[in-house]
């Protein structure tokens, strides 16, 4: 079966923003767009953990008469197969059952109440539960339409880090484009982290020339973020936990999510790679 990326299309100028990087996803990670045109202000996602209710920002329900339409055109125009979910099951006798078996999904930095007023640094914690809960990643878009033309990768030595590590790995194998690999020492030396990199099978695009390493021994991770090409998808691990009702990603994503424009990979805790 071929992968699929999850998109709720908003018919405004911004949904079709994010709809472009979407589709420039799918095409560069060799993934089948699955679109889902919202007809109620509410959806459910049964995920590992948790079930998650999304309350629609009203802007995904605008011109309805159109919506399909316009995200038909997009989609032939990428050169890609149009495929639109209709949602079988229902709770509660209105409330869709969105699909969780998926590869991918894409997410503004919030999909529920005042979306319009979420800005770069704020992901809403409804994304965020998502996020936390899902066996997929998420790409949250970056406000305007970019190409990128490298894959960043952060790398700290953990679970989810290797996780990301991988999935970079394979994304950039799959689109073409180089890899980066950005690591902040934190008083560890570049060997603790190599080693995590060869047991778990990832240090041979590095020895081999083939994908960048930047080590970080000075200066803050917010000032050494400067080094990131801005015209690059950043793949990062977040940890998950609770606290005060929002859904934190560790301090190292929490800092990278607030300070870089690009769009963004986000691998929760419960990821599980499906290459």
């Amino acid at each position: 079966m071929r992968r699929q990326i999850l998109h709720i299309f908003r018919n405004t100028p911004f949904g079709r923003e994010f709809f472009l990087q979407t589709l420039y996803f799918a095409k560069k990670a060799k993934t089948a767009p699955k679109v889902y045109i919202p007809q109620h202000r509410q959806f459910l996602m049964y995920l590992k953990n948790t079930v998650v209710t999304v309350d629609l920002d009203k802007s995904f329900l605008q011109s309805p008469e159109t919506a399909r339409e316009h995200a038909e055109a997009m989609i032939k125009n990428a050169g890609l197969a149009p495929n639109f979910l209709t949602p079988r099951e229902f709770t509660s006798g209105s409330i869709p059952n969105l699909p969780v078996d998926l590869d991918y999904m894409c997410c503004p930095r919030s999909i529920g109440k005042l979306s319009n007023k979420i800005g770069l640094g704020y992901i809403g914690p409804k994304v965020r539960g998502i996020i936390k809960n899902s066996t997929f990643p998420i790409l949250i878009p970056s406000p305007v339409f970019k190409k990128w033309k490298s894959v960043s990768v952060f790398f700290g030595g953990s679970d989810t880090a290797v996780k990301a590590m991988r999935l970079a790995t394979h994304i950039s194998e799959t689109s073409g484009h180089p890899l980066h690999v950005f690591t902040q020492a934190e008083k560890k030396s570049k060997t603790h982290f190599q080693e995590i990199m060869i047991k778990n099978g990832l240090f041979e695009p590095i020895a081999k020339k083939d994908a960048e390493w930047w080590f970080f021994e000075k200066n803050k991770f917010r000032e050494n973020l400067y080094n990131v090409p801005h015209d690059s998808l950043v793949v990062v691990g977040t940890l998950g936990h609770n606290l005060v009702k929002e859904v934190l990603f560790g301090s190292k994503a929490e800092i990278l999510q607030t300070t870089l424009p690009n769009n963004l990979l986000l691998v929760g805790p419960n990821y599980t790679p499906t290459f």
